[in-house]
């Protein structure tokens, strides 16, 4: 921000140190107001917003603390410096515990006061832009091509967004089909090395025994069949990054050699014994809960902790279910228009369907359902018959046949409660038998329950 567009609000009751503060200011290039009591600054800050105050503790119709207090509560950007005279730094001290910038001390160089307004304005404008970032994230329904709204993926979003500068390695944890790809291609895509490769290996697509010389190459005569020098993937993402998806289906044997790379920064060629430097950002994947994977002895618990310096938990479909509409509009929006079906919408009974299934396959599953779903529709909507697993009963199992007409003009949060109050009175109010048919944790559905105030006595109670 230019220094004519910073508002700076002196506030001392001496004439002569309000116009001296006044006078200097100005001629650094900023718009300046005074005021000479605490009143008077409270109703120029309420007009203007200004974005930085200074102000005297000691005010003749109130405390500099209450303006503080004013300025913090109403605005709380605006940076505070206070200004003391002698014998009362103890209360400035307080008045930085309450949240002022800093505090000067009577007499005061202008030069050691210049120094502290561009630090205070500097952090307003770093907290300025943090809460701007914060507040873009918590209302993205898209980000790199990752769709959802869901507080579990503004979470997501929010940490790609904090970690993708650096070259932290990171591991990205989830189900089949959650979109674990898509977070690394926005963690690579965001960060200084997003010109330079992104190479992806499937560690369990590679045979066992060529997994080695596809990461780190080989020489000729390495081993039968090897007639040429190859160069490895890890040379092919020099500067950018390397995807290993599915690390825990490495061989285990291998896993030794990938720490080695990752701590000494170099690696061989199978069959050389020339050093190599390696320079890449590490993100890995995994569908297997990295707990389970070393006491199963699939990964290395030393590999582990060199792996996951940040790790990302992406949740399944069935625990956020708040963004199947988001995604559901979106690949009914990309398929009608790659296969020019005139397909506008999906109609309440359908998303019945939709909110109920449990999603094993997550998103992934749901693309195909609704890719299906547009080359089959007859008519302008998706209607349930068009939906792969309608039966006239709960996705989920069961042999109980329920009617599921869903009354019309409904918004999808009276189509889910709509969806728990049906399940619920099919299971005789059992929580547990519920939770399992809709694909969600008990304590989910409780809170679900809460949320939409169903009335359980009038379902049948059960635990």
């Amino acid at each position: 921000m230019d220094r004519k567009d910073v508002r700076i609000l002196v506030v001392d009751d001496e004439p002569i140190m309000s116009d001296a503060l006044k006078q200097n200011l100005s001629a650094e290039g900023y718009r300046v107001d005074t005021a000479a009591n605490g009143a008077e600054a409270i109703e120029l800050f309420d007009q203007a917003g200004h974005h930085l105050v200074l102000c005297d503790l000691m005010l003749p119709d109130m405390d500099g603390m209450g303006v503080l207090k004013h300025v913090k509560d109403t605005r709380p950007s605006t940076e505070v410096i206070m200004i003391t005279g002698y014998g009362s730094v103890t209360r400035a001290v307080e008045a930085t515990k309450a949240g002022a910038f800093y505090f000067v001390e009577k007499p005061f160089e202008f030069d050691q006061l210049h120094i502290l307004i561009e630090k205070a304005l500097e952090r307003r404008a770093l907290v300025t832009e943090t809460e701007n970032m914060r507040r873009q994230l918590s209302t993205r329904t898209e980000y790199f091509n990752i769709i959802g709204a869901s507080k579990a993926m503004q979470n997501i979003y929010e940490t790609i967004e904090s970690v993708a500068k650096s070259d932290a390695n990171i591991l990205i944890v989830g189900e089949s089909g959650t979109g674990k790809e898509l977070i690394a291609n926005a963690i690579h895509y965001n960060s200084h090395r997003a010109k330079k490769p992104f190479i992806k290996v499937n560690c369990a697509a590679l045979p066992k025994e060529l997994i080695e010389s596809e990461l780190f190459g080989h020489t000729k005569g390495a081993f039968t069949g090897a007639y040429a020098d190859k160069d490895g993937l890890v040379q092919h993402a020099a500067g950018g990054s390397l995807l290993l998806d599915e690390i825990t289906e490495m061989p285990i044997e291998l896993q030794p050699k990938l720490l080695r790379v990752l701590q000494d920064r170099s690696y061989r060629k199978l069959g050389s014994e020339k050093t190599y430097a390696a320079d890449f950002r590490l993100i890995t994947s995994t569908n297997r809960m990295p707990a389970d994977a070393i006491r199963e002895g699939r990964l290395r618990d030393d590999l582990f902790y060199r792996i996951s310096t940040i790790t990302i938990h992406v949740p399944p479909l069935r625990e956020r279910t708040e963004d199947i509409q988001l995604l559901a509009e979106h690949f009914l929006k990309t398929y009608a228009r790659k296969y020019q079906r005139p397909i506008t919408g999906i109609s309440q009974a359908a998303y019945a369907r939709l909110f109920a299934h449990s999603w094993p396959g997550n998103v992934r599953e749901l693309q195909n359902v609704i890719e299906r779903a547009v080359l089959l529709a007859k008519g302008n909507k998706i209607e349930p018959h068009d939906l792969p697993f309608d039966n006239g009963s709960l996705p989920g199992g069961g042999t109980q046949q329920v009617a599921w007409d869903v009354p019309p003009n409904m918004t999808l949060e009276e189509i889910e409660k709509f969806v728990i109050e049906r399940t619920l009175q099919r299971t005789g109010g059992n929580k547990q038998a519920a939770a399992n048919i809709l694909g969600i944790y008990r304590p989910r559905l409780y809170s679900k329950i809460r949320k939409y105030k169903i009335d359980l006595n009038s379902l049948g109670s059960s635990s």
